[in-house]
Parts: C-alpha cells; structure tokens; sequence
C-alpha cells in the first residue's frame, strides 16, 4: 500500500517568525526523509507567478532544495507527472481551485499523492485544496470555480489560520466557530481549525498535529475539531489525529 505523505500548514507567515521560518525544522525534515531535492511549486492561489516562486524557492534553496514553478512548464501535467514533490502555496482558494479545474490537474495531482506517495505541502489555500472541498475557507469568491470538491486527499476540511472568539472584543460580527456551525447546517464533513503556526502531518494512515519548535508567550498553538451537533474539541500540538483519516469521504 503506497504511503500518503502530507505536510498541511494553516500559513507560511507566522507572528514572531520569518517567512516559513516557523516550520523550517520540520519541513526540512519532511524533504529529506522523502529524498525530495527538487520541489514543484504550484503559485496559482495568486497572479504573479514568477515573483511568488522566487520568494519560496529562495527560502527553500537555502535550505537545500531546488524550487521550480509549474508555470515555467510547457505541459503543466506533464511537471506533476515528475515531481519529486509537489508544494501549493496560499492565496486565494477559489482562484487556485478554479486554476487547477482549468489546467486539468486535479485528477493527475491526486493520483501522484495518493497512488505514487508523492510528498505534498499545503499553505493556506494550499491546504484548503488538499481536503474534502473549499467550502471552509475564509477567501472571498473572487472568481467561480466549477466546483467546491478539491483535491480529497484527507476525508475532512481544514479551516486554515482559525482564530479564536475575542472574549474581551466589541466585535459583533460572525465568529469563526458561527461560520463552521453554518457550514455542518448543510454539511457532515468534520472542519479542523487550524491555528497559525500549527502544521497537519499525514504519514500513511497516521495524522500528527505539529507547531513551531519556539512557542511564543501568549500564542495558542493548536488545532480546535468541529463535528455536527458536537461540542469542538481541543488538540495540542504532538496531538495524534489519526483517527480522522478514518472518516468517510
């Protein structure tokens, strides 16, 4: 059975830390136990290719590992088709999700995470489009895709940089647990909320929850799980959430 190899960020800029710096030791890790030296980035959650490749690829290359956009291909399947590992970085969800439709590699990137063990990094959007459907995420629709089901590569949603109610706040607008009660009025999916800095580690049938090797004072690191007509429940990082790879697509 081929191993399912995920790396799924809430965010690549956390608060205290430089861009991607917060995961550093884990995703350098994630690479090299998958002999990764050369990673595909897929930029299309923005609309400046070239500079969004250039400001991954050079913390990457520093790191040790060589960093290419999909753009820079003449067959956008075909660099799928070969990557060592495949990276989608944040942005705007429904703009990935609509590029990805358009370019016709939602089917070829499943089949290679799935079915090859290709290792695969999600930030943000990224990550919104690793699961179940974008029906949680917080972008605008700034455009239409031609459907909300994304790539499926865990049995859930993910609710990437969640943020907890302000208890002390005079904000009266929709808190995020509102939006993910609204959400579980029509859907069954289970929603994580995955809190800045915090990082879903799928290996095979295993799923870890992971944070910033620094906690920061005042931070609350985590994720927060929601289920229909269920209280949510709190998860601290190195928190084993394997049991939710078992859900029901």
């Amino acid at each position: 059975m081929v191993k399912r190899n995920l790396f799924l960020m809430s965010s690549s800029a956390v608060h205290g830390f430089g861009y991607l710096e917060h995961a550093q030791t884990d995703l350098t890790s994630f690479f090299e136990s998958n002999s990764v030296q050369k990673v595909l980035f897929i930029p299309y959650a923005l609309t400046d290719y070239d500079a969004y490749t250039e400001k991954v690829g050079s913390v990457l290359k520093r790191w040790g590992f060589s960093c290419k956009g999909i753009h820079t291909y003449p067959d956008p399947c075909a660099a799928v088709q070969q990557a060592e590992a495949i990276y989608i970085g944040g942005g705007n969800t429904f703009l990935l999700l609509r590029t990805l439709y358009e370019k016709q590699l939602i089917d070829p990137i499943r089949d290679r995470v799935l079915n090859h063990g290709v290792p695969y990094v999600g930030s943000s959007a990224g990550t919104n489009v690793a699961t179940r459907s974008i029906h949680t995420t917080n972008d605008m629709p700034i455009v239409y895709p031609p459907s909300f089901e994304a790539l499926g590569l865990v049995p859930f949603n993910i609710n990437p940089h969640y943020i907890d109610p302000d208890v002390n706040g005079t904000h009266k607008g929709e808190t995020r647990p509102e939006r993910i009660s609204q959400f579980h009025e029509l859907n069954d999916a289970p929603v994580l909320g995955l809190r800045e800095g915090s990082t879903l580690f799928v290996g095979g049938e295993s799923a870890t929850l992971i944070g910033p090797p620094t906690k920061l004072p005042g931070v609350s690191y985590g994720a927060r799980l929601f289920r229909k007509n269920q209280e949510p429940v709190e998860f601290e990082p190195l928190s084993s959430l394997s049991f939710l790879l078992k859900e029901d697509a």
